[in-house]
């Protein structure tokens, strides 16, 4: 019997893709082959792949298995790369996320963005490229988003059409579907690495420099609190897990995110997760409630993979009780507009706060601003390194410590030039730090004028 008259003699199983696809071009026979494979696989293996009990390299060797006897029966020509490609895109659908499971598995890829079942874009060293990946249907897509955001115990239905979410290693999903997304399915994936970048990775990446990594060591290891800014992609939540690896191991870290990614090495660390409303629109525990929490959790540390809401508040004041050494990321253009961005979200905490009093609380709690940006070449550098100094008036005073060297110009491939430099001045906290014993040598602050073009 082929493969097509089992498939109509199983018409009444269980479907999960649409199973009877137009067949009007060698890639549309591919697509439909898949369709047929995926169909009577959950047909026959249906159970076992449900129940979860085998583990998963004998569930692929059975799934490939039965692939084969499958083909067997095919009455469609296939060469043998034809075959061993439409058995990857099976087991994929199966087991992985479909044909987004070879763009996971390349490290060169570090955002996946799908625009619609039919259009997938890639991010390779900063620069955006099309791929010919494409989904067998908008079903097929949507069965993705849904294994995806299922597995960390979030919806997406038309009542809740956006959610975030994150894969098993960590990378941030973020998805849309209709109502409002109106060509389809939008689903976003910023991949993080299998293994967690070192501060050698970003040296070797160019994204700092050996005296700036040995400065933001001791200034972790003082207990100051850095606020990591930049815009989106800039990789701030890459360089603040680099960063936190600097916090000593015998102390207790909280971490608070949306979704957790941030991975920690240390052996006391304690993460937790916000939860957005359940499908009756109850049961919301937000980033504020968290930080709130976290307080009555004794934390040597507390780590905020994000501010964005009225969380400032309670952050800031954390800060100024006796909670040092907090660590955070907020998006900005420039140190001096994360604070406008942090005194506009303490407003929105439902407090009415004189401006002056908000501005004393960020100048007293706040010791270091770290600003990330992604140049035009794709490359990400810190661009600025800015002491809080304190207020003058009504102003908070922002004294940068390192700058990067835009002056420098491009190659003639348009690759940045430009490095980090030292303004010259020694941090007002850099008393406090050798009080407690750390010493950051002299040369690390020599100054260097800029280059002359």
């Amino acid at each position: 019997m082929s493969l097509r008259e089992r498939l109509e003699n199983a018409a009444n199983g269980r479907v999960v893709v649409a199973p009877e696809p137009a067949r009007r071009s060698e890639q549309t026979d591919r697509d439909a082959i898949v369709r047929d494979l995926h169909f009577l696989l959950v047909e026959e293996l249906g159970p076992e792949i449900v129940a979860g009990t085998t583990d998963e390299s004998s569930l692929r060797r059975t799934l490939e298995h039965k692939l084969i006897e499958l083909l067997a029966e095919q009455d469609v020509p296939l060469s043998a790369a034809e075959r061993a490609t439409v058995m990857a895109d099976v087991v994929h659908n199966v087991l992985g996320y479909g044909p987004l499971q070879p763009l996971l598995e390349d490290p060169e890829i570090t955002e996946i963005m799908v625009n619609d079942p039919n259009t997938v874009w890639v991010e390779r060293y900063g620069k955006l490229y099309r791929t010919d990946v494409r989904f067998l249907s908008e079903e097929h897509l949507l069965q993705v988003i849904d294994k995806i955001v299922s597995a960390v115990g979030r919806r997406i239905d038309e009542s809740s059409p956006m959610v975030d979410a994150r894969l098993p290693d960590g990378s941030r999903v973020n998805a849309v579907i209709h109502p409002l997304a109106i060509g389809g399915p939008m689903l976003t994936i910023r991949k993080f690495s299998k293994e967690p970048y070192t501060v050698e990775d970003l040296i070797g990446f160019g994204t700092l420099d050996r005296r700036l990594a040995q400065f933001l060591q001791a200034c972790v290891r003082g207990k100051l609190n850095v606020l990591i800014s930049g815009g989106t992609g800039t990789g701030k939540t890459t360089l603040l897990n680099v960063v936190s690896a600097y916090v000593p191991g015998d102390e207790r870290i909280i971490t608070i995110e949306d979704a957790a990614e941030l991975r920690l090495r240390q052996e006391h660390v304690l993460r937790l997760e916000s939860r957005p409303p359940n499908i009756e629109g109850k049961g919301e525990v937000t980033i504020r409630d968290l930080v709130r929490n976290a307080l009555r959790m004794r934390p040597d540390r507390i780590i905020v993979g994000e501010v964005r809401g009225a969380e400032a508040l309670d952050m800031l004041q954390a800060m100024n009780t006796g909670h040092e050494g907090s660590l955070s990321t907020i998006h900005a253009n420039s140190p001096r507009d994360s604070l406008a961005r942090l005194e506009t979200m303490v407003l929105m905490s439902g407090f009415d706060l004189p401006v002056r009093a908000i501005r004393e609380q960020m100048a007293s709690a706040l010791d270091l601003i770290v600003h990330l940006q992604r140049l035009r070449d794709g490359s990400r550098r810190v661009v600025q390194v800015t002491e809080v100094e304190g207020m003058e008036g009504d102003t908070i005073v922002l004294q940068d410590i390192f700058y990067y060297d835009f002056s420098m110009g491009v190659d003639e491939n348009g690759r940045f030039l430009g490095v980090l430099k030292s303004t010259g001045l020694r941090p007002k906290f850099m008393t406090k730090l050798e009080d407690l014993g750390i010493h950051v040598p002299a040369e690390v602050f020599a100054y260097e004028p800029p280059a002359r073009r």
